[in-house]
């Protein structure tokens, strides 16, 4: 359930201490919580016992009982509240607000859906008649059909914010007339601990940043510093996915696996002058089966099973690359994948864990130095506009 909005307080700027965010009456708190707890209670309903509890009373336990909440959908409030960005960026805004709530001792509040990206997800739409709420039904699954809360929660306490518990706690918190909830924007993390004013409180309401949640950890570039790595969320898939991704890795045997991402990323546009420009102009051309033959070969000898993940939707794209490599693909293992399946979120989440466990992994795009790369063009995005390249360079 949500925290009904308060004034909004931000930080302080230009040498300003930032000053504490009022706590509203208990009786005008209290009545917007009436309006919200209609609403959670609908969410009670129609969410299962093992959802609504999961891992709920050990995380209250570990952190004191004190709470960190960023908002009811991830990157809401912020920039995503009427769009829906894809499962990395949903992640690492996700993994953002995980290691705060690591830093300040408290068990993070975790939306219980997460919503599923039209540009990643095939799923049919529903008619421009439905309700917000059917349309948000739809366009999301539920975050425990991703992620194991229970083996996240060994590492930083989790509760959903559908839970009983979560709706007892925040009624509680409501009746406190100091202490209870603190409304906070624009305050750093390290003045959330330190302070007092808003270590004390039960419940810490972040606004996060406007633009994502996951702006809020860009200022700490040495990775050094990160407190939850950055495959944290990518190896905690729920059980059944990784049981069905386990299945699949036993039938692979001793296999390799490349990443090959196409589809959404190789969206050209003209110039003015009508020249056709990419912001990753090798891409193309590097993810076509004969150059990934002569990129691969000096790391995947002949004869080896090869794993192929990609969103590349022309049926027997990658069929020149047999001659070389006993090929695997996701439609290999229906008979696995089919009753677990629902979206494309949580194949990826699936094809992640094999791709883990391959002996040599090959990505699209560097993201580290010691990865293994197709291409060598940016993954971030430079928006600067090249012409596609598609010969030897």
């Amino acid at each position: 359930m949500a925290i009904p909005p308060p004034p909004r307080i931000a930080g302080g700027g230009g040498g300003r201490k930032p000053r504490v965010p009022p706590l509203p009456p208990a009786r005008t708190l209290l009545t917007a919580f009436a309006a919200a707890a209609a609403l959670a209670v609908l969410c009670l309903l129609s969410s299962s016992p093992a959802a609504s509890l999961s891992g709920a009373w050990r995380s209250g336990a570990s952190s004191g009982g004190k709470y960190l909440y960023w908002g009811g959908r991830v990157d809401c409030p912020g920039k995503h509240c009427g769009s829906c960005a894809g499962l990395g960026h949903q992640e690492s805004s996700l993994r953002c607000a995980l290691e705060e709530a690591l830093f300040l001792g408290r068990t993070f509040v975790m939306p219980s859906r997460m919503c599923l990206s039209s540009v990643h997800n095939t799923k049919g739409v529903l008619q421009s008649s439905a309700s917000s709420e059917q349309r948000w039904e739809e366009s999301s699954c539920a975050m425990e059909s991703l992620y194991d809360i229970d083996q996240i929660s060994r590492t930083v306490p989790v509760i959903l914010d559908n839970s009983k518990t979560w709706h007892d706690i925040v009624s509680r918190s409501m009746k406190l007339e100091v202490g209870g909830v603190a409304h906070v924007q624009g305050i750093s993390r390290g003045e959330l601990k330190q302070n007092p004013l808003y270590s004390t409180a039960v419940i810490i309401n972040r606004t996060a940043s406007p633009l994502a949640w996951f702006m809020e950890c860009k200022d700490r570039k040495n990775r050094s510093s990160v407190m939850l790595s950055y495959t944290f969320l990518p190896s905690m898939p729920a059980k059944k996915l990784r049981d069905a991704a386990n299945k699949m890795k036993e039938i692979l045997g001793d296999y390799d696996a490349i990443h090959v991402r196409r589809g959404d990323l190789l969206k050209n546009k003209k110039d003015r002058f009508g020249v056709e420009r990419s912001l990753h102009p090798h891409l193309d051309r590097d993810t076509h089966p004969e150059y990934i033959r002569k990129r691969i070969a000096k790391w995947i000898p002949p004869g080896r099973t090869l794993y192929i993940a990609s969103n590349e939707r022309t049926p027997g794209f990658f069929s020149p690359l047999s001659d070389r490599y006993k090929l695997a693909y996701s439609s290999n293992f229906s008979s696995i994948l089919e009753p677990v399946i629902e979206n494309n979120y949580q194949l990826f989440m699936v094809e992640r864990v094999i791709m883990q466990g391959a002996k040599t992994f090959v990505k699209t795009m560097r993201e580290f130095d010691s990865d293994l790369t197709l291409c060598d063009d940016p993954k971030k995005n430079t928006k600067v506009w090249q012409r596609p390249v598609y010969t030897d360079d």
